[in-house]
């Protein structure tokens, strides 16, 4: 019979401010992308081999295709969507790692919530690499009320 290990609580508590700051920089260009139709700035801070899901559960890998799959969105169905991000919650499970969760609810061209039955969650995986915060995966969520 074999012994089982414990599972490992992965978690850095080393002092983040100044991570915490850039990745609510990262999130807030993301929102603000979405909001002025910049797919450009939607995808700023996506590594070159980033993998993100949307919420038909349909996958897009690469820097590229992730570009190009914001601006025929931000050009299409979001091009009059608006959304306000807020962070729920950053667990650093090693120094260099960020998981990231996000909500996101909708709002109108002035900042105004609309009262639709759903929201969104999204879940960032974050890199430090070349001095700075790289999202390597995405997932969003849709969340009935």
């Amino acid at each position: 019979m074999t012994s089982v290990d414990t599972a490992p609580s992965l978690s850095d508590d080393a002092d983040h401010t100044a991570d915490l700051a850039a990745l609510r920089q990262v999130i807030a260009d993301v929102e603000t992308g979405l909001n002025t139709n910049d797919a450009e700035l939607m995808t700023r801070h996506f590594a070159a081999n980033a993998v993100a899901v949307g919420v038909n559960g349909r996958a897009t890998a690469g820097l590229a295709a992730l570009r190009e799959v914001h601006a025929q969105a931000v050009t299409g169905f979001l091009k009059d969507q608006y959304a306000r991000y807020e962070i729920d919650d950053v667990t650093f499970v090693r120094p260099d790692v960020a998981l990231v969760r996000k909500l996101a609810r909708a709002v109108d061209a002035e900042g105004a919530p609309i009262d639709l039955d759903h929201t969104m969650s999204a879940l960032y995986v974050l890199v430090r690499e070349q001095g700075r915060w790289w999202i390597v995966a995405r997932q969003n969520t849709l969340i009935p009320r």
